[in-house]
C-alpha cells in the first residue's frame, strides 16, 4: 500500500525540478536575448561577408555568452547539436562559412512555410552576430 502522502511528495518533487505539463515547453516561447559587445571594435552599418573577429579572444568570449543565450536551445550546448538543428561544429571555416552564417542568422530559415530558425537581424547587432560566429568557429570539428 502506498502512503497517502506519497502523491503529495511526488508532486512537490516534480514542482521543484520543473516537471509538469505547465512547465514543459521544448523550444516554446523563446525571446532573443541582447548581447553586450562592449570592447569589440564597432563594425558600422554596412553588412560584412567576412568575420572581422575571427580568432579574437574577446569576441569568442562574448560570442559564447551570446550563443548560449540565443542559439544553444536548438543548436546544442558547446555547439554540439542533439539533432534538432544543424551541428554548427561542421560549418565550413573561413569566408565560405562566414557568408552562409551571416545570411542565415540575419534572415533565418523557413522551410515549407515553417520557420525553422528565426531571423535575428534587428534583434542582434552585427557585432553580436560576428562574435557568435567567432565562438562557433572556435568549436569547429575538423574530423
Amino acid at each position: 500500500m502506498i502512503p497517502t502522502r506519497f502523491p503529495v511528495a511526488l508532486v512537490a518533487a516534480a514542482a521543484i525540478i520543473g516537471v509538469g505539463a505547465a512547465t514543459v515547453h521544448a523550444h516554446g516561447d523563446v525571446t532573443p536575448q541582447p548581447v553586450d559587445t562592449t570592447g569589440l571594435k564597432p563594425i558600422g552599418e554596412e553588412w560584412l561577408e567576412k568575420n572581422p573577429y575571427s580568432g579574437n579572444d574577446l569576441a569568442i568570449k562574448i560570442g559564447s555568452s551570446g550563443y548560449n543565450q540565443n542559439c544553444a536551445r536548438c543548436h546544442g550546448l558547446e555547439v554540439i547539436s542533439g539533432g534538432l538543428a544543424p551541428d554548427l561544429r561542421y560549418l565550413e571555416k573561413g569566408e565560405t562559412g562566414d557568408e552562409w552564417f551571416i545570411q542565415r542568422i540575419r534572415h533565418g530559415a523557413t522551410i515549407n512555410g515553417v520557420t525553422k530558425m528565426p531571423a535575428f537581424e534587428g534583434t542582434l547587432s552585427q557585432e553580436a552576430m560576428w562574435a557568435i560566429r567567432a565562438y562557433v568557429e572556435s568549436k569547429h570539428d575538423d574530423s
